[in-house]
């Protein structure tokens, strides 16, 4: 089946008097993994059942295929939609719950057997077909319930949180499986979560939502590197964001803040337009100096205050004026962290530094 696209535009949904999306425009190009990441209350589940039509907006259109489907009910919408709690039957068997939307749709009963027999096969349970749902593990029940979506061969798969009930290690092995399949198979997926470090993995591009609205499109990399504001910073990784006021000195960009004091931004930086801006960068940017001989970047003097090991790296908070400042370190083997209230001097490259809206 060719890949499909999806087109969102300006999508308004109101609860009462309570508003769930406002004005959401956004384009799914055909064959993509999408994400809709954002906290809970954001409107990306509810954006989610929209295009699947479990909701109806008050404003705008949903295309699927150049078609539009407003008023189109869901199961003539041609889409498959996986919930968090997988929705199967624990009465019937695996072979029986896979066939289940096929014997709706009045397929053969031939031709339901082949089909329940492919999509088991995709998502290797075929020797599980006689077992009920509640013999098997959290990460085969979520696989069934894949197979189920995709035995009606669906134009566009969506997937509402599919791994929040996993255990952490089962949830990293089905996020890789799920990846590879979506891959394979090639069909737009619209996948919802609010785990970052889920949409980052396994997704070409991310909508990062809050309150309604679609702050920032992107692919991860866009997301991380170049966070439009604040939320986005915050919400995608770690970052040390500090509020303040940007003023030319001279030749130099100075940058005054009421936690980190003032400080000389490096030369070649990009200033600021005019508005409220904050300075951020991430924790691994951080260097600390060693010696006199200071890189060029943003440079800050601290002294530590406490480190968390996590295995692969450091993350020290180092207090700088009345501000802390977060680094993350890689770990050598055998080397002891340092001991809180060292003085530290610390270097940011110019490269690293962003300026994102308030």
């Amino acid at each position: 089946m060719k890949p499909v696209g999806v087109d969102i535009r300006n999508i308004a949904l109101s609860f009462g008097a309570t508003q769930v999306l406002k004005d959401i425009t956004v384009s799914v190009e055909p064959g993509e993994f999408f994400a809709l990441l954002g906290p809970s209350g954001s409107g990306k589940s509810t954006l989610l059942r929209l295009i699947a039509g479990f909701n109806q907006h008050q404003h705008g259109e949903v295309l699927i295929d150049g078609r539009d489907v407003t008023g189109t009910p869901p199961w003539k919408r041609n889409v498959g939609m996986v919930f968090q709690n997988y929705a199967l039957w624990p009465h019937m068997t695996v072979q029986q719950n896979v066939a289940f939307g096929l014997e709706e749709r009045k397929f053969p009963r031939d031709e339901i057997r082949e089909k329940v027999a492919a999509a088991l096969e995709l998502v290797g349970l075929s020797a599980l077909g006689k077992r009920r749902p509640g013999q098997l593990s959290g990460g085969q029940q979520q696989r069934v319930a894949i197979a189920r979506t995709l035995a009606i061969e669906p134009q566009v798969l969506l997937l509402d949180e599919p791994l929040s009930n996993l255990d952490a290690k089962l949830r990293v092995q089905t996020r890789q499986e799920l990846v590879k399949l979506q891959r394979r198979l090639g069909i737009t997926t619209i996948f919802v979560t609010h785990d970052q470090e889920e949409a980052l993995t396994t997704c070409h591009r991310i909508a990062v939502m809050d309150e309604g609205v679609i702050q920032q499109v992107g692919t991860p990399m866009d997301l991380f590197d170049f966070p439009v504001n604040r939320f986005v910073a915050q919400f995608v990784g770690s970052v040390n964001l500090f509020a303040g006021a940007f003023r030319r000195e001279g030749g130099a960009l100075r940058f005054s803040s009421p936690k980190l004091g003032e400080v000389t931004l490096p030369a070649g930086i990009v200033e600021p337009p005019s508005g409220d801006f904050d300075l951020a960068f991430r924790p691994h940017a951080v260097h600390f100096v060693e010696g006199d001989a200071a890189p060029p970047g943003l440079a800050l003097d601290g002294a530590v205050e406490g480190a968390e090991f996590l295995g692969e790296f450091l993350r020290y908070e180092i207090r700088v004026g009345a501000a802390v400042v977060t680094a993350d370190i890689p770990h050598a083997r055998g080397r002891a962290p340092i001991a809180p209230g060292t003085a530290v001097a610390l270097s940011v490259p110019a490269a690293e530094l962003r300026f994102v809206s308030a």
